[in-house]
């Protein structure tokens, strides 16, 4: 009969370590995560510095964009402060949703700008920055996931 190697149950002590770490904190730094990237993106838009203004005007062209751009910084702005001070959660995730709802209208209303020679396939530097919210996405379904029920 052979012996376990002796790292084996301080690899196991580890790994459980670990793996309590993630579940005491993950979900947390998931939601700061998204704050601060909800803040600095709406801090860009609403200082007239963001560099997406461009793509935002040209896939919003209905609304002036003196108008709108700023208008959609603060809105991300005020859902980095939900999320960063959990305030209004569920509020602060339909805001979240909705905005990010809002990034994948440039798939729609502007093949031309998200892909290479109107392929699907083939993504456009502009197409990348909104496919990848599907990640954010998720993110807001974990933190949403945890929101508890008020309890009457």
């Amino acid at each position: 009969m052979s012996r376990p190697a002796p790292w084996r149950g301080a690899w196991e002590r580890l790994d459980a370590r670990m793996v309590a770490f993630m579940a005491a904190h993950s979900v947390r730094l998931l939601r700061v995560s998204l704050a601060v990237v909800f803040i600095w993106f709406g801090f860009l838009k609403v200082a007239g510095k963001s560099p997406v203004a461009e793509l935002v005007a040209r896939t919003v062209y209905w609304v002036p964009p003196e108008r709108f751009i700023p208008f959609l910084g603060a809105w991300e702005m005020a859902v980095g402060l939900g999320l960063l001070f959990a305030v209004a959660l569920r509020l602060t995730l339909f805001l979240f949703w909705l905005q990010l709802a809002g990034t994948f209208l440039v798939l729609v209303l502007r093949p031309d700008v998200a892909f290479q020679q109107g392929d699907p396939l083939l993504l456009t530097t502009e197409g990348e920055f909104v496919i990848k919210n599907l990640v954010l996405i998720a993110a807001g379904l974990v933190v949403g996931g945890t929101v508890e029920r008020n309890r009457r």
